[in-house]
């Protein structure tokens, strides 16, 4: 996937990690498991941007009054058309998933970009709030395990 490339930190999840490797150990392809994982995580960042919030719970940043004007009232926050909500994808190989979207200004929007005052506004990653997508991928990686 071309334009952003995020990679989760999981070294403070430990029971996720070691429920990975044991399913690691225990194939030689993860892909089943992925996609699910994949699937779950689209779910959960469409849920996310109806919420306008970043994975940790909190609001995106208000919009900008020019750029409201600009909107002509329309206050989504990035939400335009919906590019990039609908362009998050995910690719699976038998031992790796991708997950973001091929958009050249998703980075920007991430990360946000100071000498144009766009503000960050963090989509992509995993939820430390309601959604514990921490919690939900180790269930569905304990049931692939478990299903071996």
């Amino acid at each position: 996937m071309a334009g952003i490339t995020f990679s989760a930190q999981l070294t403070g999840v430990s029971e996720l990690v070691d429920t990975l490797n044991k399913l690691m150990a225990n194939t030689k392809n993860l892909h089943p498991a992925l996609a699910q994982v994949g699937e779950y995580l689209l779910e959960s960042h469409q849920a996310r941007f109806q919420l306008e919030v970043a994975p940790d719970g909190t609001p995106w940043a208000p919009l900008a009054p020019e750029t409201l004007a600009r909107k002509k009232g329309e206050d989504r926050i990035l939400q335009d058309q919906g590019t990039l909500r609908d362009t998050l994808s995910y690719d699976v190989s038998a031992n790796e998933l991708f997950f973001g979207s091929n958009l050249e200004y998703a980075a920007t929007h991430q990360f946000g970009r100071e000498e144009d005052g766009i503000e960050a506004r963090p989509f992509i990653g995993f939820s430390e709030g309601p959604w514990q997508d921490s919690v939900e991928i180790l269930v569905i990686l304990r049931e692939h395990l478990t299903n071996r």
